[in-house]
């Protein structure tokens, strides 16, 4: 008998009842150090005094009016990302499957307003991930992503990550953009150079493409700047953001230059629920902490220590783990044993972690996380893989 809650996860059996800081609250009695934070979303922690206070004044006042009104504190943090950020105009979304899709829309419209419509295609790498729905599964192409849902969305082309030759070689007249994660997530924590990031860039101005950069997962000072592209010294003409931007609440947004956009006019794109006060009441809120002085750059700091104990770590465990991948606050232990085992026997002892491909164990904290958080959590990785060691020296 199918349950009423439809089965596609396959969820640990573990439930929480509140949580605070870095810590989530079990329904059996235990505390967890969490370095998921909601897959990266719970950015700043669980209970967030003034993510807190401000969702409940916001309750208490109003919630949702559609897009058919001027939503004020959308005008305000709309401006907010723009003056800090490459882009000239945004457009909020309830997830960031949605920015995804709507940040694809935009890309097409706007070679047909440009009078090229024959341009529409978009070159997507391996080991991608951009969202659940069927153009974001035809971009990515994982096998267990498109298994069972086809026939696939058409007018996306995948190359290698990282293989620029392989990239050139399926340009065509038909081709419109150029879409990657700057650092791809769901993928097993691969960081792209800056060379690489750079090259992408002047193709792109090479052939006239716009670049397109998912960085719903890595953004939102993650990687300790504001958005992964920076470190590059690049910008893209367009980039779909969610989860650190509502640090919670169900929040996207795809942001572009005015060029990009030039398309995007009454009519071409909407959704009733996006942009509600409630949710810009949160995202402003969450843009107080992330934009205030010296948090990112906080962020840096605490990723490269944590980086470093990571690193040990490996040092001391090399029949367990085998490398540290990631900048920042998002991290990856590639692992010599099974990913999967790895993170069960974390969680039974208290700490929660989430796989990633490659056979890697992903590390996505709240970007609040402290020195001592961090000791604990190492101090666990520490007993879990001791015994995981010696239960493989006793196996043979």
């Amino acid at each position: 008998m199918i349950p009423a809650v439809m089965p596609t996860y396959a969820r640990a059996d573990l439930a929480f009842e509140r949580g605070e800081g870095a810590y989530l609250f079990g329904t059996d009695g235990r505390r967890y150090m969490d370095l998921i934070a909601g897959i990266g979303v719970c950015a700043l922690g669980h209970s967030h005094p003034h993510l807190v206070q401000t969702l409940q004044d916001q309750a208490a006042k109003l919630w949702h009016t559609s897009n058919l009104y001027r939503i004020p504190g959308g005008e305000r943090l709309a401006q907010r990302l723009v003056d800090a950020t490459f882009a000239d105009t945004v457009f909020f979304t309830n997830s960031g499957a949605e920015a995804w899709e709507g940040a694809t829309k935009l890309v097409r419209k706007y070679h047909y307003t440009r009078g090229n419509p024959k341009r529409w295609r978009i070159i997507t790498v391996t080991s991608s991930f951009h969202g659940r729905t069927l153009a974001a599964i035809s971009a990515a192409k994982g096998e267990k992503l498109i298994k069972g849902f086809g026939p696939l969305v058409d007018g996306f082309d995948q190359v290698a990550w990282g293989n620029m030759n392989e990239l050139r070689a399926v340009i065509t007249d038909e081709t419109a953009a150029i879409c990657i994660e700057p650092i791809i997530g769901e993928g097993g924590i691969k960081v792209s150079s800056p060379e690489y990031l750079r090259e992408l860039r002047r193709v792109c101005d090479e052939f006239g493409l716009l670049l397109f950069f998912d960085e719903i997962q890595c953004g939102y000072g993650r990687t300790g700047k504001f958005f992964a592209h920076e470190w590059a010294g690049i910008t893209p003409d367009v980039m779909c953001i969610a989860k650190g931007i509502g640090g919670g609440f169900p929040l996207g947004a795809f942001m572009a230059t005015e060029e990009a956009a030039c398309g995007m006019t009454p009519g071409t794109h909407g959704s009733t629920y996006a942009g509600n006060p409630l949710a810009m009441a949160v995202g402003n809120a969450v843009l107080d902490v992330v934009l205030a002085d010296g948090f990112i750059a906080g962020v840096e700091r605490t990723g490269q220590h944590f980086k470093a104990e990571l690193e040990a770590l490996v040092k001391r465990h090399p029949t367990v783990l085998q490398e540290v991948r990631g900048t920042g606050l998002i991290l990856g232990l590639k692992c010599v044993q099974p990913s999967d085992e790895i993170v069960v026997d974390l969680r039974a002892a208290g700490l929660l972690t989430v796989g990633a491909g490659e056979n890697v164990v992903r590390i996505l904290p709240p970007l609040t996380i402290g020195a001592a958080e961090i000791a604990e959590a190492i101090a666990i990785f520490d007993k879990v893989c001791t015994a995981r060691a010696a239960k493989a020296v006793a196996n043979g």
